[in-house]
Protein backbone atom coordinates (compact mmCIF):
# COMPACT_ATOMS: atom_id res chain seq x y z
CA UNK A 1 0.00 0.00 0.00
CA UNK A 2 1.28 3.46 -0.90
CA UNK A 3 0.67 6.67 1.02
CA UNK A 4 -0.33 10.15 -0.02
CA UNK A 5 0.05 13.49 1.75
CA UNK A 6 -3.48 14.35 0.63
CA UNK A 7 -6.62 13.29 2.47
CA UNK A 8 -7.91 9.93 1.28
CA UNK A 9 -11.63 9.38 1.78
CA UNK A 10 -14.09 6.59 1.18
CA UNK A 11 -17.72 5.57 1.43
CA UNK A 12 -19.22 2.20 2.26
CA UNK A 13 -22.08 0.95 0.10
CA UNK A 14 -24.00 -1.94 1.65
CA UNK A 15 -26.21 -3.77 -0.85
CA UNK A 16 -28.98 -6.13 0.19
CA UNK A 17 -32.68 -6.35 0.99
CA UNK A 18 -31.80 -8.53 3.98
CA UNK A 19 -30.00 -5.62 5.66
CA UNK A 20 -32.90 -3.22 5.14
CA UNK A 21 -35.47 -5.69 6.47
CA UNK A 22 -33.37 -6.49 9.52
CA UNK A 23 -33.13 -10.17 8.68
CA UNK A 24 -29.34 -9.85 8.53
CA UNK A 25 -27.45 -7.62 10.95
CA UNK A 26 -24.55 -5.88 9.23
CA UNK A 27 -21.13 -6.80 10.61
CA UNK A 28 -19.04 -5.24 7.87
CA UNK A 29 -19.37 -1.48 8.34
CA UNK A 30 -17.42 -1.30 11.59
CA UNK A 31 -14.70 -3.61 10.34
CA UNK A 32 -14.21 -1.67 7.12
CA UNK A 33 -14.20 1.67 8.94
CA UNK A 34 -11.64 0.48 11.48
CA UNK A 35 -9.39 -1.34 9.01
CA UNK A 36 -9.49 1.34 6.33
CA UNK A 37 -8.99 4.05 8.95
CA UNK A 38 -5.87 2.31 10.21
CA UNK A 39 -4.60 2.42 6.62
CA UNK A 40 -5.20 6.16 6.36
CA UNK A 41 -8.50 5.95 4.47
CA UNK A 42 -11.20 7.94 6.24
CA UNK A 43 -14.77 6.65 5.91
CA UNK A 44 -17.05 9.65 5.39
CA UNK A 45 -20.38 8.10 4.44
CA UNK A 46 -22.33 4.84 4.58
CA UNK A 47 -25.32 3.97 2.41
CA UNK A 48 -27.55 0.91 2.41
CA UNK A 49 -29.53 0.15 -0.75
CA UNK A 50 -31.84 -2.69 -1.81
CA UNK A 51 -31.19 -5.33 -4.44
CA UNK A 52 -32.51 -3.04 -7.15
CA UNK A 53 -30.26 -2.13 -10.05
CA UNK A 54 -31.35 1.52 -10.44
CA UNK A 55 -30.77 2.15 -6.73
CA UNK A 56 -27.33 0.55 -6.82
CA UNK A 57 -26.32 2.44 -9.95
CA UNK A 58 -27.44 5.78 -8.55
CA UNK A 59 -25.61 5.22 -5.27
CA UNK A 60 -22.40 4.04 -6.96
CA UNK A 61 -22.26 7.01 -9.30
CA UNK A 62 -22.97 9.50 -6.52
CA UNK A 63 -20.39 8.06 -4.12
CA UNK A 64 -17.57 7.38 -6.57
CA UNK A 65 -17.68 10.99 -7.71
CA UNK A 66 -17.46 12.28 -4.15
CA UNK A 67 -14.82 10.09 -2.52
CA UNK A 68 -11.42 8.60 -3.28
CA UNK A 69 -12.79 5.07 -2.90
CA UNK A 70 -16.06 3.22 -2.48
CA UNK A 71 -16.17 -0.10 -0.62
CA UNK A 72 -19.18 -2.15 -1.72
CA UNK A 73 -20.42 -5.26 0.09
CA UNK A 74 -23.03 -7.80 -0.94
CA UNK A 75 -24.74 -9.09 -4.05
CA UNK A 76 -21.98 -10.99 -5.85
CA UNK A 77 -23.13 -14.53 -5.07
CA UNK A 78 -24.62 -17.24 -7.30
CA UNK A 79 -28.36 -16.51 -7.10
CA UNK A 80 -30.76 -14.47 -9.24
CA UNK A 81 -30.89 -11.60 -6.75
CA UNK A 82 -27.11 -11.15 -6.79
CA UNK A 83 -27.09 -8.25 -9.24
CA UNK A 84 -24.23 -6.10 -7.97
CA UNK A 85 -21.82 -6.98 -10.79
CA UNK A 86 -24.41 -6.08 -13.44
CA UNK A 87 -25.21 -2.83 -11.65
CA UNK A 88 -21.53 -1.90 -11.47
CA UNK A 89 -21.14 -2.53 -15.20
CA UNK A 90 -24.12 -0.31 -15.89
CA UNK A 91 -22.83 2.43 -13.57
CA UNK A 92 -19.50 2.51 -15.42
CA UNK A 93 -21.03 2.03 -18.85
CA UNK A 94 -19.12 -1.14 -19.67
CA UNK A 95 -20.05 -4.67 -20.73
CA UNK A 96 -20.07 -7.68 -18.45
CA UNK A 97 -19.32 -11.32 -19.22
CA UNK A 98 -17.66 -14.42 -17.80
CA UNK A 99 -14.11 -13.37 -17.05
CA UNK A 100 -11.57 -16.04 -18.06
CA UNK A 101 -9.47 -15.30 -14.98
CA UNK A 102 -12.45 -15.77 -12.65
CA UNK A 103 -13.59 -18.89 -14.51
CA UNK A 104 -10.13 -20.42 -14.10
CA UNK A 105 -10.13 -19.67 -10.37
CA UNK A 106 -13.53 -21.27 -9.89
CA UNK A 107 -12.67 -24.28 -12.05
CA UNK A 108 -9.57 -24.94 -9.95
CA UNK A 109 -11.55 -24.57 -6.74
CA UNK A 110 -14.57 -26.73 -7.59
CA UNK A 111 -12.94 -29.26 -9.87
CA UNK A 112 -13.53 -30.38 -13.42
CA UNK A 113 -17.16 -30.49 -14.49
CA UNK A 114 -18.42 -28.80 -11.29
CA UNK A 115 -19.00 -25.31 -12.65
CA UNK A 116 -22.78 -25.06 -12.41
CA UNK A 117 -24.73 -22.15 -13.83
CA UNK A 118 -24.93 -20.58 -10.39
CA UNK A 119 -21.21 -20.86 -9.80
CA UNK A 120 -20.48 -19.38 -13.20
CA UNK A 121 -22.57 -16.34 -12.25
CA UNK A 122 -19.81 -15.52 -9.78
CA UNK A 123 -17.33 -15.32 -12.69
CA UNK A 124 -19.22 -12.48 -14.39
CA UNK A 125 -16.99 -9.44 -14.08
CA UNK A 126 -17.39 -5.98 -15.67
CA UNK A 127 -14.98 -5.28 -18.53
CA UNK A 128 -11.75 -3.64 -17.42
CA UNK A 129 -12.07 -4.59 -13.75
CA UNK A 130 -9.24 -6.03 -11.67
CA UNK A 131 -9.97 -9.08 -9.55
CA UNK A 132 -9.88 -9.01 -5.76
CA UNK A 133 -8.69 -12.35 -4.43
CA UNK A 134 -10.96 -14.41 -2.19
CA UNK A 135 -8.87 -17.00 -0.30
CA UNK A 136 -11.90 -18.24 1.65
CA UNK A 137 -14.32 -19.46 -1.05
CA UNK A 138 -12.46 -18.62 -4.28
CA UNK A 139 -15.13 -16.53 -6.06
CA UNK A 140 -13.34 -13.20 -6.53
CA UNK A 141 -14.49 -9.68 -5.90
CA UNK A 142 -13.31 -6.95 -8.21
CA UNK A 143 -12.22 -3.35 -8.46
CA UNK A 144 -13.57 -1.14 -11.21
CA UNK A 145 -12.39 2.45 -11.22
CA UNK A 146 -12.33 3.56 -7.59
CA UNK A 147 -15.00 1.08 -6.48
CA UNK A 148 -13.98 -2.09 -4.63
CA UNK A 149 -16.71 -4.74 -4.83
CA UNK A 150 -16.67 -7.43 -2.12
CA UNK A 151 -18.84 -10.21 -0.76
CA UNK A 152 -21.31 -9.58 2.04
CA UNK A 153 -20.33 -12.60 4.16
CA UNK A 154 -18.09 -11.06 6.85
CA UNK A 155 -15.35 -13.71 6.89
CA UNK A 156 -15.01 -13.49 3.11
CA UNK A 157 -15.29 -9.71 3.00
CA UNK A 158 -12.54 -9.28 5.56
CA UNK A 159 -10.03 -11.29 3.54
CA UNK A 160 -11.04 -9.49 0.34
CA UNK A 161 -10.58 -6.16 2.08
CA UNK A 162 -7.11 -7.13 3.25
CA UNK A 163 -6.14 -7.99 -0.32
CA UNK A 164 -7.74 -4.88 -1.81
CA UNK A 165 -6.02 -2.53 0.64
CA UNK A 166 -2.64 -3.70 -0.59
CA UNK A 167 -3.40 -2.05 -3.94
CA UNK A 168 -4.82 1.24 -2.62
CA UNK A 169 -3.29 4.53 -1.58
CA UNK A 170 -3.75 5.63 2.01
CA UNK A 171 -3.35 9.06 3.52
CA UNK A 172 -2.12 10.26 6.88
CA UNK A 173 -3.56 8.14 9.66
CA UNK A 174 -6.03 9.71 12.06
CA UNK A 175 -4.69 10.07 15.59
CA UNK A 176 -7.16 9.56 18.42
CA UNK A 177 -6.96 10.57 22.06
CA UNK A 178 -9.62 10.03 24.71
CA UNK A 179 -10.27 11.96 27.89
CA UNK A 180 -12.63 10.28 30.37
CA UNK A 181 -13.99 12.70 33.00
CA UNK A 182 -15.30 9.84 35.15
CA UNK A 183 -18.74 9.01 36.55
CA UNK A 184 -21.15 11.73 37.49
CA UNK A 185 -19.96 14.28 34.94
CA UNK A 186 -22.55 14.60 32.19
CA UNK A 187 -22.31 16.26 28.81
CA UNK A 188 -24.29 19.30 29.91
CA UNK A 189 -21.60 20.16 32.46
CA UNK A 190 -18.95 20.16 29.74
CA UNK A 191 -20.83 21.43 26.70
CA UNK A 192 -20.03 25.15 26.74
CA UNK A 193 -16.34 24.79 27.55
CA UNK A 194 -15.94 21.88 25.14
CA UNK A 195 -17.54 23.89 22.35
CA UNK A 196 -15.11 26.74 22.94
CA UNK A 197 -12.14 24.37 22.80
CA UNK A 198 -13.41 22.82 19.57
CA UNK A 199 -13.80 26.24 17.99
CA UNK A 200 -10.29 27.22 19.04
CA UNK A 201 -8.78 24.03 17.60
CA UNK A 202 -10.01 23.75 13.99
CA UNK A 203 -7.27 21.26 13.04
CA UNK A 204 -8.94 18.55 15.13
CA UNK A 205 -12.42 17.19 15.66
CA UNK A 206 -13.74 16.76 19.19
CA UNK A 207 -16.65 14.48 19.98
CA UNK A 208 -18.58 13.82 23.16
CA UNK A 209 -19.94 10.29 23.67
CA UNK A 210 -22.20 9.61 26.66
CA UNK A 211 -23.01 6.21 28.11
CA UNK A 212 -24.83 4.79 31.11
CA UNK A 213 -23.40 2.03 33.27
CA UNK A 214 -23.41 0.73 36.84
CA UNK A 215 -21.70 3.92 38.02
CA UNK A 216 -24.25 6.13 36.32
CA UNK A 217 -23.80 8.55 33.45
CA UNK A 218 -20.33 8.79 31.97
CA UNK A 219 -18.88 10.72 29.07
CA UNK A 220 -15.88 10.12 26.86
CA UNK A 221 -14.33 13.06 25.07
CA UNK A 222 -12.55 11.98 21.90
CA UNK A 223 -10.05 14.13 20.01
CA UNK A 224 -9.17 13.18 16.43
CA UNK A 225 -6.76 14.72 13.97
CA UNK A 226 -3.95 14.14 11.53
CA UNK A 227 -1.25 16.24 13.22
CA UNK A 228 0.32 15.00 16.45
CA UNK A 229 0.99 18.47 17.82
CA UNK A 230 -2.55 19.67 17.19
CA UNK A 231 -4.08 16.57 18.76
CA UNK A 232 -1.81 16.78 21.79
CA UNK A 233 -2.57 20.47 22.32
CA UNK A 234 -6.33 19.92 22.12
CA UNK A 235 -6.09 16.91 24.44
CA UNK A 236 -4.26 19.01 27.03
CA UNK A 237 -6.93 21.73 26.85
CA UNK A 238 -9.74 19.22 27.22
CA UNK A 239 -8.04 17.50 30.17
CA UNK A 240 -7.45 20.85 31.89
CA UNK A 241 -11.08 21.83 31.34
CA UNK A 242 -12.26 18.57 32.89
CA UNK A 243 -10.11 19.18 35.96
CA UNK A 244 -11.63 22.66 36.33
CA UNK A 245 -15.11 21.18 36.21
CA UNK A 246 -14.19 18.59 38.82
CA UNK A 247 -12.69 21.26 41.05
CA UNK A 248 -15.83 23.38 40.85
CA UNK A 249 -17.95 20.31 41.73
CA UNK A 250 -15.81 19.62 44.80
CA UNK A 251 -16.19 23.19 45.98
CA UNK A 252 -19.91 22.95 45.63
Amino acid sequence: MTTSPEAVTAAILVIGDEILTGRTKDKNIGHIAETAGAAGIDIREVRVVPDEEPEIVAAVNALRARYTYVFSTGGIGPTHDDITADAMARAFGVTIDHDPRAVAILAAHYGEGQLTEGRLRMARIPAGADLVANPVSAAPGFRIGNVIVMAGVPTIMQRMLDNALQTLTGGAKTLTRTVSPGPGIGESMLAAALGAIAQANPAVSIGSYPSFGPAGFQTQLVIRGKEEAAVAAAEAEVAAMVERVKASMNKA
